[in-house]
């Protein structure tokens, strides 16, 4: 049976993969902090679709407990999707470094040290998939969010190298940038419904295009072609643009 190893697995994205790859009959491994929601995501997949679920205690933070997580997971994953993120609070990170710090950590040196061993691994054994989920706020830096997109850009670059270095020994790699998504981290914002998806929407899509064997996608098509349009603004005018 297929597994799929889930790297912050509470969060609204990280449940929604997990009913999926439960209910398409793999095995799912979920990682994160929180062991007792961990625990109920489990017995709800358990019982709703009769999978096999186990979860482990992670810590993206703790550089130094990822080789002991990923040594002591009962075999290697064929799936490896890196979930977590953080979006923080840009206005506070432009006067406290250690908020700015948060922000950068999270959604960069915290997934690039468990993804080297993990891509090491699938390396090794000429097999397995590497999905990560980066942002369209890394295509290019804004005023409103920069330390958040300058993270996601520095991992959507990893994301692009690892696939590079890795396709010639048959490890496929995936960078999935959702755009707008209704959860949790972005509840306090007011998102345009055209432009948000849901994490069953994120869910499907990265299911179906991990079977694909995708390089890059978009979860809504719209957001391509918004990327588009903003990268090609000559920095003159974009700069005095207020985003």
């Amino acid at each position: 049976m297929r597994t799929v190893l889930l790297l912050g697995a509470t969060s609204d994205i990280g449940q929604a993969l997990a009913d999926k790859y439960a209910k398409e009959g793999y095995t799912v491994w979920l990682a994160g902090r929180n062991t007792s929601h961990m625990q109920d995501i489990a017995s709800d997949l358990k019982i709703r679709h009769e999978a096999n679920v186990e979860y482990y205690k992670f810590e993206a933070l703790d550089y130094a407990s990822h080789q002991k997580f990923y040594s002591d997971l009962p075999g290697v994953p064929d799936i490896t999707v890196c979930i977590f993120g953080y979006l923080g609070d840009q206005e506070k990170a432009e006067r406290e470094w250690n908020v700015c710090q948060n922000i950068l950590d999270t959604n960069y040196k915290g997934a690039v040290s468990i993804l080297n061993l993990i891509a090491n691994s699938y390396e090794e054994k000429s097999a397995g998939t590497i999905v990560g989920i980066s942002s369209v706020a890394g295509d290019r830096g804004r005023q409103s969010n920069y330390f958040y997109g300058s993270a996601k850009a520095g991992f959507t670059v990893y994301l692009a190298g690892l696939r590079n270095r890795l396709f010639k020994c048959n490890v496929h790699v995936l960078t999935v940038k959702p755009g707008f998504v209704d959860t949790k981290m972005t509840e306090h914002l007011d998102l345009p419904a055209p432009l948000t998806a849901q994490p069953e929407k994120v869910a499907t899509a990265i299911f179906k295009a991990v079977k694909k064997r995708k390089n890059t996608i978009y979860v809504l098509g719209i957001w391509r072609l918004i990327m588009t349009i903003i990268t090609s603004i000559p920095e003159p005018i974009f700069k005095r643009l207020k985003l």
